[in-house]
């Protein structure tokens, strides 16, 4: 594991979905449990529960797949990392990208927290554009 903790969720979970498994468990910290809830609130992952073991904390997630895949090498869910740590990728709220014209959404940090494109634009704050999402 990196020091790219937004990285590393973002793999874990192209992983276990390329790989069919329905759930994925990965460490909890602030950043990824702020992460965890848009997605789940966008609808791209089925559940989350808090689990803990050895006096280290996990989320354990549940993927949502679709039913009926024809090709094996199409996942359901695309995830890009967008900003590093070695080049950060900065937006105003005029300038956040609309991904496949807005089916996908765009996860940025803002000074207000992490929020989606959609309501960045409502709000209209900028912020580190921090990964995308279809």
């Amino acid at each position: 594991m990196g020091r790219d903790t937004i990285a590393n969720v973002l793999t874990s979970i192209r992983n276990a979905d390329m790989d069919r498994k329905g759930m994925v468990r990965i460490t909890s910290t602030t950043i990824t449990e702020n992460l965890v809830k848009i997605l789940l609130r966008e609808g791209f992952i089925k559940n989350v529960r808090k689990h803990r073991e050895n006096n280290k904390d996990f989320l354990v997630l549940t993927l949502r797949h679709r039913r009926n895949r024809k090709r094996l090498d199409r996942t359901s869910l695309n995830l890009k990392r967008i900003s590093r740590p070695g080049l950060r990728i900065y937006s105003n709220y005029q300038r956040i990208p609309r991904i496949l014209g807005g089916i996908g959404i765009v996860i940025l940090s803002t000074s207000r927290g992490l929020m989606t494109d959609r309501e960045a634009r409502l709000e209209g704050v900028g912020g580190e554009i921090l990964c995308y999402i279809w």
